[in-house]
């Protein structure tokens, strides 16, 4: 394993959920809890809240996702790649830029997922969550968008989907659970963090956007 920004990340989150499964003090202190954020002032869990987890099997499941996808997004903002539909090479950024790239996706792209749960949850001193699902999923919407006929598998089903088909399926999902409720899960985060992948790719290479709809029609 190469050690990258991406490594990195899984590292540290790995590190600190670890020690908090076993210091409870320390994962109270790190939950996102809108409502202290609002009434005390104490906005660090929006960004806290992002290295702790609730489980093994919670953690565990965001770094597997963050890793294979973060890897071929990683792959591909930092090299040239060669394709006939852009007639050349698409734009790269090279080693460094593309990790500031990654960085500032899954940053940002976590705390931009606490903002409808803070919307909605503000003035709720029961609402908690924790774990880095809003920030992965912003890195799985953006490795979608940049390379959507990549095939993705999933353990339930045996055959490979092509992202551009998986996305918006699994959008639809998201969308139907937080609506139903009741899950336990932080669905609205997951929504908020795959908007800010997609928008970030537009951003910075806004014919993604358009290779992501040929693939649809």
């Amino acid at each position: 394993m190469d050690i990258n920004i991406l490594t990195i990340i899984i590292l540290v989150t790995v590190g600190v959920s670890w020690a908090a499964f076993n210091n409870q003090s320390t994962m109270q202190k790190m939950l996102y809890i809108p409502y202290d954020c609002k009434h005390n002032g104490n906005y660090v869990r929006m960004l806290s809240h992002m290295l702790i987890h609730a489980d093994l099997g919670h953690l565990l499941f965001n770094m597997f996702s963050l890793y294979f996808l973060g890897s071929a997004l990683l792959e591909g903002v930092q090299e040239y790649i060669d394709t006939p539909k852009t007639n050349g090479l698409i734009p790269s950024y090279g080693d460094f830029i593309g990790q500031v790239h990654f960085f500032v996706l899954y940053f940002f792209g976590g705390l931009f997922a606490t903002l409808i749960p803070y919307m909605r949850n503000q003035d709720n001193p029961k609402y908690r969550s924790l774990g880095a699902s809003g920030a992965v999923s912003a890195v799985i919407f953006a490795a979608i968008i940049w390379n959507p006929s990549m095939q993705l598998g999933l353990m339930f089903i045996p055959i490979p989907i092509p992202a551009y088909i998986f996305g918006p399926l699994y959008l639809l999902y998201e969308f139907y659970a937080d609506k139903k409720g009741n899950s336990g899960i932080a669905h609205d985060a997951h929504i908020g963090g795959a908007i800010f992948g997609v928008i970030y790719v537009l951003v910075i290479n806004f014919e993604k956007g358009q290779e992501f709809l040929e693939n649809i029609f």
